[in-house]
């Protein structure tokens, strides 16, 4: 790939790790401040318990969405990601008509993209990870 085309890839990716990171923040930061109230009567597809349910859907909403954000163990946190929006789509509104659950076939999309190609070359993984290729002779 020539450098500019990888920088604009990197670009685009960039850009899909903040929005949709920063997006689903605004699902979870919610669930933060109002936990008490919602910890009783939350879904619980999965039987884990509506507490540990929700705090699971914290953990991802919010922790995971911050490290996409950043680039950071960006292909690890997008499993949760992509997975909290699976349950969403097909078990919580299973039922519901399309116009309710298209925001979480958006997401899921999304995140399973991010996990098929990676950060890109604006990530911390970028950073940590990889190391600088030797000048070509």
């Amino acid at each position: 790939m020539s450098p500019n085309r990888e920088t604009l890839t990197s670009a685009g990716l960039l850009l899909l790790r903040v929005g949709l990171g920063g997006l689903m923040l605004v699902h979870g930061i919610p669930k933060v401040q109002g936990f008490s109230a919602m910890s009783a009567a939350f879904p619980d597809p999965i039987g884990l318990g509506s507490q540990l349910s929700l705090i699971l859907a914290i953990g991802a909403e919010v922790g995971c969405s911050l490290l996409l954000i950043a680039g950071f163990a960006t292909r690890l946190a997008t499993i949760p990601l992509a997975f909290t929006m699976f349950v969403a789509l097909f078990l919580v509104h299973g039922s519901d008509p399309w116009k309710v659950k298209e925001l979480a076939a958006v997401y899921l999309l999304g995140y399973v993209s991010l996990f098929l190609t990676g950060p890109g070359c604006f990530s911390l993984d970028h950073c940590c990870w990889n190391k600088p290729k030797p000048p070509a002779a």
